[in-house]
């Protein structure tokens, strides 16, 4: 089953549904108020028309007693003026019983329509203020929305500016990562070369060295075919011219300035 979504509870509102339920139970009591004064008034009239009725009569039968003049007719008389002071005494108490009932009503009505009076005012006063009210949330709605616009468009400029910051940010780190390798690859590059160059130079000295090596290898040879030419006499006289020749190129490749081996086996046999 549906979990039942809780209402929300307004006082206020609550409060003005009771306020409103007991104006109206309120303007219905005063309606039955009136109505039952006029009622008592009413009753009060019958019992002050009989007062009337029944003093008249004391009144008219004290007349009477009054014309006989025998002495039971005198006792007549005082009691006939005894009746009509007490028939007189309850009229007047009944005539301003109902003199009180009118005023009372008098009173209920003007209270009544003052009531109504001030229940029209007020609920015109109220309606005033409702129009207010309403007319003021309206304006602070479109306010609202006025702000919530302005609101959106901020939020979407400063978006806008934060993604074109983030671009350029990026491409800026784009620009500083590819010289970094291009730098990287330049200095790569020069390593490479300089590592070529030292390996090619070490290679041309390995190799002038390892002639240098064949050629100190070579000269001893040379020095011991040299004396087999004592057996010509024009070997004789060429082998110094040729050793001469021969002992500048030796001494050209031998380092620190060693002098030939086949020079000085040479020098003897001249």
């Amino acid at each position: 089953m549906a979990a039942r979504k809780p209402t929300a509870v307004n006082p206020i509102a609550d409060l003005e549904q009771q306020l409103s339920s007991l104006k109206a139970q309120l303007v219905k009591a005063r309606t039955a108020q009136a109505a039952e004064a006029q009622k008592s008034i009413a009753g009060l009239a019958k019992e002050a028309a009989k007062a009337t009725a029944a003093l008249k009569a004391a009144q008219s039968k004290l007349a009477a007693s009054a014309k006989k003049k025998t002495p039971a007719a005198a006792k007549q008389t005082a009691a006939a003026k005894a009746a009509v002071i007490a028939a007189k005494k309850e009229a007047d108490t009944a005539k301003a019983a109902v003199a009180t009932a009118k005023k009372e009503v008098a009173s209920i009505k003007a209270a009544n329509k003052l009531a109504a009076a001030h229940d029209k005012a007020v609920a015109r006063a109220e309606a005033v203020v409702a129009k207010r009210l309403k007319a003021a949330a309206k304006k602070a709605a479109a306010k609202n929305k006025i702000a919530a616009k302005k609101a959106a468009a901020k939020a979407k400029l400063a978006a806008k500016k934060a993604a074109l910051k983030a671009k350029a940010t990026a491409k800026k780190q784009a620009i500083r990562a590819k010289a970094a390798a291009k730098k990287a690859a330049a200095k790569k590059k020069a390593a490479d070369k300089k590592a070529a160059l030292k390996a090619k130079v070490a290679a041309k000295k390995a190799a002038i060295k390892a002639k240098a090596a064949a050629k100190k290898t070579a000269t001893p040879a040379v020095a011991k075919k040299a004396p087999a030419a004592k057996k010509a006499p024009a070997a004789k006289k060429a082998a110094p011219r040729a050793a001469a020749k021969k002992a500048p190129v030796a001494a050209g490749t031998v380092k620190r300035g060693r002098k030939p081996k086949a020079a000085v086996a040479a020098t003897p046999a001249a």
